[in-house]
Formats: C-alpha cells, structure tokens, sequence
C-alpha cells in the first residue's frame, strides 16, 4: 500500500530544491578589491623670527655688553601653518637662552669696540647647526647682527668723525692732483700743436682771456730764445777778439756758451 506525505512535507520539499536550483546556476560577481589612497605626505613648515630683544654677553673685561640680535629659522612637517606659529613662539624663550650660553665664551674673547668681529665669529659658529639635536618636534638654524653697547658707540663717534674727514681730504686732494696732471698734459699738447701756426698768436685772443695770457707768454718765451742764444755766442765771439784766441780756444768758447744755453732751458747737454 502506498502512503503519500502531507501537503506541508511536499511544499518543503518542493521549496529546497528550487533554492537548490537557483544557487546552481545563479553565477556568482568576483569580488573586487578597492586599496585605499595612502595618506598625503606631511607638508613642510618654515618660519623665521626674529627675536623681539637683544641679548646681552659681557665683552671682555666684563665692563661692557655686545648686544646680540638673533634672527631664528624654524622648520617642521605636519599641522598647520597658524598652529606651527604657535607652537614657535613657546619655543622662543629657550631658543635665546641656547644662543646667549653659546655666545658668551666668544664675547669674552673679543674687546668691547670689535662687535664685527664678533658677528663673524659666532656666525661660523652657529652655520651647520640646528637645535633642538633629537627629537620630532620643530628645529632651528640661528643667524645674528652684533652691535656695541651704546656708550661704546657714542665714543666711536668722534674717531669715525675725524677718519671719514680725513679719507674725504685725501680723496679731494688725489682729484685736484690727477685734474690738474691732466689739465696741465692737454695744454702742453694745444701749445705745442699752436707754436707753428703763424697766426696762433692773435686767433688766442678770440677765446678766453686766461688762455690768451698764458699763450702770449708762451709764445714770448719762445721768440726771445734765439736772441739770447745769439746774445751768447757775440760774448765768445768778443771775448776771443779781446784775449786774443786761437781758433781752437774760440771753438771751446763757441762751445761754452751754447751749453751754458741748454743748462738754462733745460735741454740735454751733448757729451763731449
């Protein structure tokens, strides 16, 4: 004899095995993978201050301070900008103790009026170096300007008076030199090209009166050679008439008188 099952046993049955069917030949999505972006890389932050007071070192003999003017470069990564700023200014307090201590072996070394020279020492001695030396948090490179102390700089002042008086002296002297050294070449030269020209003489006086003068004298001078050459040899000519001269002693009295001529103009004398 047969026995059938239940509606409800069927049903159930009939239910699974289409849930069976239906996952068979449903064909399943691959899965995708999706990375996530890697995080920007943290900014880099830099910041110069400058420190709102000097600090003072003591120079040497400890009777006077040079006045130190720190100027800080801050570097950092990550946060921003406003943030950083302010996280600088907490630190500018330890930042000029660290440069005061460093400053003071140097200060002592150096006398109280020499603050350039000091500037250029401990600037060597701070380049390359940056503080805080670990750590994650922000750094600093330091630069400084080193002035004297005020009652130094009020007794320099007459010593930089008086050597910047006397440099605008010599300075004013070496002009006047080389403007008249070169005055004095052109009109040897415009005298020297004029001499020749026959009509030179008057065509001086349609330029300036200072030139006219000095280019008659000139030109005077040059006229009254010859005749005091002359003048010299008739006084051997007379002379050997007088004593009664050989020719030989006449030619030595000759020659006499036209070297005692060029001794008298400045011109080369012959060897004889």
């Amino acid at each position: 004899m047969t026995v059938f099952s239940s509606d409800r046993s069927v049903t159930s049955l009939c239910a699974r095995f289409s849930r069976w069917w239906r996952d068979s030949t449903h064909t399943t999505a691959p899965e995708v993978l999706i990375t996530a972006p890697a995080p920007p890389p943290l900014a880099n932050l830099v910041l110069r201050r400058e420190a709102p007071e000097p600090l003072r070192v003591p120079a040497m003999g400890d009777a006077f301070d040079f006045h130190v003017h720190p100027a800080y470069t801050w570097t950092g990564k990550g946060g921003s900008f406003s943030e950083f700023r302010e996280r600088i200014d907490g630190y500018l307090g330890w930042a000029g103790h660290l440069v005061r201590d460093q400053s003071a072996d140097l200060a002592r070394r150096r006398e109280p009026h020499r603050s350039h020279q000091l500037e250029q020492d401990l600037n060597a001695h701070f380049a390359g170096k940056s503080w805080p030396r670990t750590g994650e948090g922000p750094r600093f490179t330091v630069q400084v300007r080193v002035l004297p102390d005020q009652r130094i700089r009020e007794r320099l002042r007459p010593y930089w008076e008086e050597r910047i008086s006397l440099e605008c002296a010599h300075e004013l002297a070496t002009l006047r030199t080389r403007q008249a050294e070169e005055l004095t070449s052109r009109w040897r030269e415009v005298l020297c090209n004029l001499h020749d020209d026959p009509v030179t003489r008057h065509a001086a006086r349609l330029t300036e009166k200072q030139f006219a003068q000095v280019f008659g004298e000139y030109a005077e001078e040059r006229r009254r050679v010859p005749m005091e050459l002359a003048d010299l040899l008739r006084d051997a000519l007379k002379g050997h008439h007088d004593l009664g001269l050989g020719p030989s002693e006449y030619t030595e009295a000759w020659d006499a008188a036209i070297r005692a001529h060029q001794r008298q103009y400045g011109l080369a004398v012959e060897p004889t």
